[in-house]
């Protein structure tokens, strides 16, 4: 997942199409001459519809898509028949896409399943034709109703990744290097801080064909949820996920203090997010000792943990069956 293809916020402006008019015709024939109003109904708008598809993970289709209109409705004719209505346009989007007015935070809707259809932006009905306004006092109307406007206007789309386990922690904490090992994930990995610049998602096989998803979100420093270093862009991502998975690796200076700023972090940013299931692993725990080991267990937060080491494979498989039994808790 390239970092140049990854696009997870968008904004666009969508314009429905317009109903049709409805038709004042008056039916004429040659032995006919004062048949009474025939007039059909004009044809709706189309919608714009946004539509989940789980093979899309990004919103990279859309950045260069600004501007979507969709199809005018036509209008009504002779003969009470109706007009075409307006031609829909479908926008497939990944699933966990959630839609807002530009000028509000309230989400409109979200797409969480494969084919989910949302109408985004409705179109206009078809104006009625002449033949629902005659009576017995007004046998011959020569008026029709006009179409409705669709609607229009400018929304964003976010994308908040679907997956079971998030994984959180500073740069550089070995996340990447995690999800690498027990999934067929190929992240970017180096030994520098941020070498992730975009999410990544991995699908971990466990026993028995069982497996769930292990999102690696790039990593939070201090003051992120004000915006420092990658900010809130990627937070959002952990928004969506059944628990979260805290990496510290072994040699940091204080495990404890640096799990309390990154939930201090979570909390700052979205304080929903302390509900969610949460276990801790202390990663590259080759580069220590059993006897280091013991002494850190001693002041470590109290929660499910577990030491691992993406190098020698150490914890792994014990860290995959307590991610199991949480996630099925």
């Amino acid at each position: 997942m390239s970092g140049s293809n990854f696009v997870d916020y968008v904004k666009i402006y969508c314009r429905a199409g317009n109903g049709g008019p409805g038709s004042a015709h008056l039916r004429r024939e040659k032995f006919i001459p004062k048949g009474g109003p025939d007039g059909g109904d004009g044809g709706r708008g189309g919608h714009i519809i946004l539509k989940g598809n789980n093979q899309m993970w990004t919103l990279l289709h859309l950045r260069y898509r600004r501007h979507i209109f969709a199809g005018n409705g036509e209008p009504g004719g002779a003969q009470q028949s109706s007009g075409a209505e307006g031609k829909n346009v479908i926008i497939e989007v990944p699933l966990g896409t959630i839609v807002k007015k530009e000028d509000s935070d309230n989400i409109l809707f979200e797409i969480t399943n494969h084919d989910d259809e949302k109408i985004l932006a409705k179109g206009g009905r078809g104006g009625l034709g002449n033949t629902h306004f005659k009576s017995a006092t007004n046998q011959t109307p020569r008026y029709a109703q006009p179409g409705e406007t669709g609607v229009e206007g400018k929304f964003i789309l976010e994308l908040k990744m679907l997956a079971d386990v998030g994984l959180v922690g500073f740069p550089n904490a070995g996340k990447s290097t995690l999800l690498s090992v027990v999934s067929a994930a190929k992240p970017k990995i180096a030994d520098y801080p941020f070498t992730t610049l975009v999410p990544s998602l991995g699908i971990v096989p466990y026993r028995d064909d069982k497996s769930f998803v292990m999102a690696d979100i790039p990593g939070i420093i201090e003051g992120a949820h004000e915006g420092k270093g990658l900010g809130i862009r990627f937070l959002r991502h952990i928004e969506r996920n059944s628990m979260l998975l805290f990496i510290i690796p072994a040699d940091s200076k204080n495990i404890r203090e640096e799990y309390e700023i990154l939930v201090n972090e979570l909390k700052m940013y979205n304080p929903e997010l302390l509900d969610k299931k949460r276990m801790l692993a202390i990663s590259k725990s080759d580069l220590i000792d059993d006897e280091l080991k013991q002494e850190i267990r001693l002041d470590l937060p109290d929660i499910s943990r577990v030491f691992i080491s993406s190098v020698t494979g150490e914890g792994i498989n014990k860290l995959k069956d307590i991610i199991w039994k949480i996630l099925n808790n």
